[in-house]
């Protein structure tokens, strides 16, 4: 931490992996295999920046901007076409460890170790809103997709929910973890839910509108870090990375875990479903990036660009490109597919 890394080990390397799927057909006794396709994956590096520990990091849908918000309590705007840093702010004398753009509004909103929640008009950078959401650390906060709703959560082992065209007022209160809670995720199918992530080793889903969950998933043996929806074949899954060093998938109907993806040799940190290409990725403590297959869940690509733990992922729909953030920068890479 604090040490700047080189980046010799990669910065002239252009990962590019074949995965070959094998369907096997059981409609006789002697298994039939048939070769699907190949998928051509090429991973391009196009940015790359040193700096503090980064705890969060978002990218703008139609600016060419990469958010980033830093453990000594900074947040910076990065145009990774121009290679330039556009903005920067320091908010808070203590770690920002969520940071989201919310482009309908040209604002950027924070979730700090302070417990205050700030929004920011990032034209200008002028202070829209400050105020105290939380009792103890806020870990995330996300954005509904098209109501004016922020929902955040807390070491103090709750989640909120917050209506801005009600002057920020806290509009509902969900209770049932009994740990920190580390993350929160709106589901794209059903924009009225949501599933939550906590160091109690499990996942909830919860409705806006009601005070108890819908289900708990339990099957980690350790706290859950992070937590993500995914469509597949119209079949909604869920994704959750652990302090076990594993991530899951789970079966939202039946609430059953269908995979556990393992190969970390430390805390799943952060995961994530390409909203573009059949791909999950996981990231780690271990220093490494995990690519897997969406469909069979196999493991394809590693990825280590050395710069010490991973602690973010961010990527936006319509785009291939992909921001992780790291104890010691920053990097953004396009993943290009072809069969």
């Amino acid at each position: 931490m604090g040490i700047k890394r080189g980046y010799a080990s990669f910065c002239n390397i252009i990962p590019t992996f074949q995965a070959i799927f094998y369907i096997i057909s059981s409609l006789n006794p002697c298994a039939i295999y048939s070769l699907q396709m190949a998928l051509s994956l090429t991973i391009e590096k196009e940015f790359a920046q040193t700096s503090e520990r980064v705890k969060s990091v978002d990218l703008h849908s139609t600016e060419p901007w990469m958010l980033a918000s830093l453990y000594s309590g900074t947040i910076c705007i990065w145009n990774y076409q121009s290679q330039t840093l556009e903005k920067s702010i320091k908010v808070t004398e203590s770690p920002v460890r969520s940071v989201k753009f919310v482009a309908r509004k040209h604002w950027i909103i924070t979730g700090a170790d302070d417990k205050f929640i700030r929004v920011y008009n990032y034209n200008t950078m002028e202070k829209i809103k400050e105020y105290e959401a939380h009792t103890d650390y806020i870990r995330s906060v996300t954005v509904h997709p098209t109501l004016p709703y922020l929902l955040s959560c807390s070491d103090d082992k709750v989640i909120k929910l917050w209506d801005w065209e009600k002057d920020w007022e806290c509009t509902q209160v969900f209770e049932g973890h009994s740990h920190y809670v580390m993350q929160v995720a709106f589901n794209p199918k059903d924009t009225n839910s949501f599933a939550s992530a906590s160091l109690d080793g499990t996942i909830k889903t919860w409705n806006i509108g009601s005070s108890a969950p819908n289900f708990t998933l339990q099957g980690h043996s350790k706290g859950v870090n992070c937590v993500d929806y995914f469509i597949h074949s119209d079949k909604t899954y869920l994704l959750s990375g652990s302090d076990d060093f594993t991530a899951k998938v789970w079966d939202y109907e039946t609430t059953s875990c269908v995979k556990t993806l393992e190969g970390h040799e430390n805390n799943v940190t952060t995961v994530s479903v390409h909203p573009e290409l059949p791909i999950i990725i996981t990231a780690s403590e271990d220093g490494t990036v995990h690519i897997w297959n969406a469909t069979t869940f196999s493991l394809e690509h590693k990825l280590n660009y050395g710069l010490e733990r991973v602690w973010a992922i961010g990527h936006m729909k319509g785009s291939y490109k992909v921001a992780f953030g790291f104890d010691n920068g920053t990097i953004i890479v396009k993943m290009n597919a072809s069969a």
